[in-house]
């Protein structure tokens, strides 16, 4: 019988919760009016999802045309998880806000009894699973569950209450990444170093190591998982000159989608750089290359004779008028060469940001080393819409970097790194909080 937090908390974990969230429901946190997951669309960053998509079917006669992301959903019992088929995520860009709906249908284990009504007291717990399941659980406000959880003080994310494995393991994610990072700060010099698949640091030699060499520290695995690197905190490093300044040497990059429409893609990446590409400057035969900085604020690049634009988006009121829109590169002659659609950049920056730590690093050679320094800057509860308002100011832009040559056999060869970028003292604008934490204090 689930009749503790405890015994709650070890079953999520059995499931293969490797994040546990609670969420107070209001009287409209029902199957009826769907269940409130946030202003914005901060929600999409904490709840694994499918692919979003505009839903245009009718129902009732009334036209949705709703953004709609497919969740994999399980209610949790003595006897199992048990999916909800039906589940999945509402997205409101006219408010804007994100609920979950369908969460019963379909489900005969489903806790009807508790998610049909208005009462007050409930409180819906929700298991993240490495492979994107999400568990779920509710209680009502007399429940020995709920009164365990409202006897504590959670970190907050969002409208969830963010909790422990295990209540006996009470120290919050942030406070143990802190204390890793205060270690990781007073080794001073570092060997540069990967972390393998198994577990084994070795060395590496490249000069992008830094990020390796933390990750190493930190004990964070190469994967394929599209989650964040440590406890929920995207953890990322950056060059600096010097750690009494902490300047940045150079831009950060926040993600690298591809292009999801354009010539680009009715086309081909190739075909795309050999049209508005141009010949390597440094005089390297047989390469062209297509870079530049590409923003809202910008002329057409002289290079390229591409402008971006950005369509379906309101930076008066901060909302997305047309989730059909995106990102544009434009020719002169009005074509697309290359587009994001909103739900393709969706699906891109969701899942990595919505806890990140910033760390500066020294490097020196030989032997390559590290250091990392004691000012970490922290920042949490990203929302899409803040990427979308710093990238209608010209304060994230998009710094590509593709390339076709021949290499010493003649074939050529197409590399490509379609990034979008933002100088660091802009970086907190993608956040709702952020702060500074001197590690040597």
């Amino acid at each position: 019988m689930i009749d503790s937090l405890t015994r709650l908390l070890e079953l999520m974990t059995q499931h293969g919760a490797y994040r546990t969230y609670a969420k107070r429901l209001s009287p409209n946190d029902n199957s009826k009016n769907q269940v409130y997951l946030g202003g914005g669309f901060s929600a999409l960053n904490i709840i694994p999802h499918g692919e979003i998509y505009v839903d245009t079917t009718s129902r009732g006669g009334s036209k949705q045309d709703r953004p709609k992301a497919a969740v994999r959903f399980f209610w949790i019992d003595e006897n199992g998880k048990h999916l909800a088929p039906a589940a999945n995520l509402i997205l409101y860009p006219d408010y804007p806000e994100v609920r979950m709906s369908g969460f019963l249908l379909g489900c005969q284990a489903a806790p009807n009894g508790l998610m049909t009504i208005r009462d007050e007291g409930r409180i819906l717990f929700l298991g993240v699973t490495r492979e994107g399941e999400i568990l779920g659980f509710v209680t009502d406000g007399a429940s020995p569950i709920s009164n365990q959880l409202n006897a504590y003080a959670w970190p907050t994310l969002g409208v969830f209450l963010e909790l422990p494995l295990s209540l006996g393991e009470p120290t919050e994610p942030k406070a143990i990444l802190l204390a890793h990072l205060r270690r990781i700060h007073d080794l001073k010099w570092i060997a540069s170093q990967k972390l393998t698949r198994t577990g084994a640091k070795v060395p590496y030699a490249a000069r992008n190591g830094g990020g390796y060499s933390l990750e190493a520290e930190l004990g964070i695995q190469p994967n394929g998982h599209a989650e964040p690197d440590f406890m929920g905190w995207e953890v990322k490093q950056y060059g600096v000159r010097d750690f009494t300044k902490f300047a940045p040497k150079s831009a950060v990059t926040l993600f690298t989608p591809e292009p999801t429409g354009g010539f680009y893609r009715t086309g081909s990446a190739e075909r795309f750089v050999e049209r508005f590409g141009y010949v390597d400057k440094s005089g390297k035969p047989g390469r062209i290359n297509f870079g530049g900085i590409y923003s809202c604020l910008k002329a057409a690049h002289a290079d390229t004779g591409l402008r971006m634009t950005l369509n379906g988006f309101d930076a008066g009121t901060g909302k997305i008028t047309d989730m059909n829109g995106g990102l544009a590169l434009i020719s002169t002659d009005g074509e697309e060469a290359a587009t994001w659609s909103f739900s393709g950049l969706m699906a891109h920056w969701n899942r990595k940001h919505a806890q990140a730590a910033y760390v500066p690093s020294l490097f020196r050679t030989p032997p390559p080393e590290y250091s990392y320094g004691s000012q970490v800057l922290l920042c949490e509860q990203t929302d899409f819409i803040l990427f979308l308002e710093a990238f209608a100011a010209g304060k994230v832009y998009y710094d590509p970097a593709l390339k076709l040559e021949k290499n010493a056999s003649g074939k050529q060869v197409f590399k490509k790194r379609s990034q979008f970028r933002v100088q660091h003292s802009n970086l907190t604008q993608m956040y709702h909080r952020h702060e500074i934490i001197n590690l040597a204090a």
